[in-house]
């Protein structure tokens, strides 16, 4: 029997891969794209972990997805989803969101909330999406949004999508996968959180800066994967925000 040998992996923001477009500023933690490592293929469950700008009026148009559970977490601005099912949403900050790919989705992300009503704005919008395999291929595609805002200001970690059972109640969005689980936390400067103990973790500061317990100073767009090993407790420096993947199981032939 092979035994796993803790493990905790600092990934610097300025390490990561980035695709640089007139209208696009994208970052990402795997291989994603043209963008192809390897030995950088996933963590666990977790497949992609990207960071976006996107400009005013820009986007991504209409494209397909295939047997995949997409996370977006909107940290500035908003974003219009619009897919083949019938679903339209304007995902914002504090926002939770989730897309079902299934058996097959077209959708599209743009930043133009302004065409659904409302006037003109020239701002950005940041957001991270993240994608994890569903557990069971072939569901059908389905698509699920709630606002979490209040419960973030307790600053501690917020479960935002999860397929476990124990997070059944308190989840705010689910996802089809039950070894798999996003939390969120605002971090006033001086307050932590402690991470869950599990055989995969992904931390992800989307902004601010933190020290973890062991580790170290991270900061905006720094990433740590924990393997075999988790309950160190993360501090705020400065108001930051971070997302955590608590993982059950991994993928292989990624």
């Amino acid at each position: 029997m092979t035994q796993t040998i803790p493990q905790v992996d600092v990934r610097r923001a300025d390490d990561r891969f980035e695709t640089r477009l007139s209208w696009l500023d994208s970052k990402h933690s795997f291989s994603f794209s043209r963008h192809y490592d390897p030995q950088n293929t996933h963590h666990g469950l977790l497949l992609v972990n990207n960071d976006d700008v996107v400009s005013p009026g820009k986007g991504f148009e209409t494209h397909p997805h295939q047997d995949m559970e997409i996370v977006t977490w909107v940290l500035r601005g908003s974003l219009v989803h619009q897919d083949s099912t019938g679903h339209t949403g304007v995902i914002y900050p504090g926002l939770a969101q989730r897309m079902s790919a299934g058996t097959g989705i077209l959708h599209s992300e743009k930043n133009d909330a302004w065409r659904l009503g409302g006037a003109e704005h020239d701002e950005p919008v940041h957001f991270v999406q993240m994608w994890v395999l569903p557990d069971v291929n072939g569901i059908t595609p389905g698509y699920e949004q709630l606002e979490i805002a209040d419960t973030l200001l307790t600053g501690g970690l917020v479960p935002v999508a999860s397929g476990m059972d124990h997070h059944r109640d308190a989840a705010a969005i689910r996802i089809k996968n039950k070894y798999a689980a996003l939390y969120a936390a605002r971090l006033a400067p001086g307050q932590s959180v402690e991470l869950p103990d599990a055989p995969f973790l992904h931390l992800f500061v989307a902004r601010g800066a933190v020290d973890l317990e062991d580790t170290g100073p991270l900061g905006t767009g720094d990433a740590v994967r924990f393997t075999a090993v988790g309950g160190q407790r993360v501090r705020a420096d400065e108001p930051a925000e971070i997302l955590v993947w608590e993982m059950h199981a991994t993928v292989s032939g990624w």
